[in-house]
């Protein structure tokens, strides 16, 4: 089995909205989002999606992305973005969503000897315009990380990833409570999108000892990222946490 992230695929929804107002790096989309995962991912594999998946703003606007989704290859963990106004009760979205996917929020999920936890994140303290009311979402998203590590440890696997929405620090890579809290968990892997633009500045590439993925779709070009190729460390059949949809 092998482990992929792309974020912000940023699906059309029963509304079929385009990113074409978002520059040439979109031209073709969400078709080339679609051919680039059938281009990349076996049925074997785990993608996860963290984030800004579609652009409906209701539930049963965004079925037809999930089950778009659900039609590709591989088995799919699913995050919250900050566009995904969507987004049920989690209740709700697990009873929804179809076999081979799953959704975070506040806990964690074991699928084949992987342990993914994560949450959605929130712009960093130090950024550009950041108010009290972004700190209190912030320190909102603080909290449900914790527990989301704190469900993860529970859980068996022999390799453990971190998935965000937001990037995990301001763009001048100040260390916060997130950071701090990845860093005491020490994942094999984080990921995390949410950032657009031909090169966008301050994102993070080291933490400790974890290997981090920046994951927007535009940025990959449209082909979900290898995080990792697992082969024998996989441990087939065994699936546990947040709600398994299989």
């Amino acid at each position: 089995m092998r482990l992929f992230a792309i974020a912000d695929p940023h699906l059309p929804g029963a509304q079929a909205k385009t990113m074409d107002v978002f520059g040439p790096r979109w031209a073709g989309h969400p078709q080339a989002f679609f051919d680039g995962w059938r281009a990349t991912v076996g049925e074997d594999d785990l993608v996860l999606v963290p984030g800004d998946i579609s652009w409906a703003m209701r539930f049963e606007e965004a079925l037809v992305d999930l089950e778009a989704l659900a039609d590709l290859p591989g088995r799919k963990v699913l995050l919250r973005g900050n566009h995904d106004y969507w987004w049920p009760s989690i209740s709700r979205l697990r009873r929804a969503l179809p076999g081979g996917m799953w959704a975070l929020q506040n806990d964690a999920v074991a699928i084949d000897g992987v342990v993914v936890a994560g949450t959605r994140g929130w712009v960093c303290p130090g950024s550009h315009g950041f108010t009290e009311q972004d700190l209190k979402i912030y320190q909102r998203e603080v909290e449900r990380l914790r527990l989301s590590l704190e469900h993860a440890a529970k859980l068996e696997g022999g390799y453990r990833v971190v998935m965000l929405h937001f990037p995990p620090t301001n763009s001048r890579l100040e260390p916060n409570e997130l950071t701090r809290l990845i860093g005491e968990a020490a994942p094999d892997a984080l990921v995390f999108g949410h950032v657009h633009g031909d090169e966008p500045d301050g994102i993070l590439t080291r933490l400790d000892d974890v290997a981090v993925h920046f994951v927007a779709a535009d940025a990959l070009g449209f082909r979900p990222r290898l995080v990792a190729d697992l082969g024998a460390r996989v441990r087939p059949g065994a699936e546990s946490g947040a709600g398994n949809a299989a």
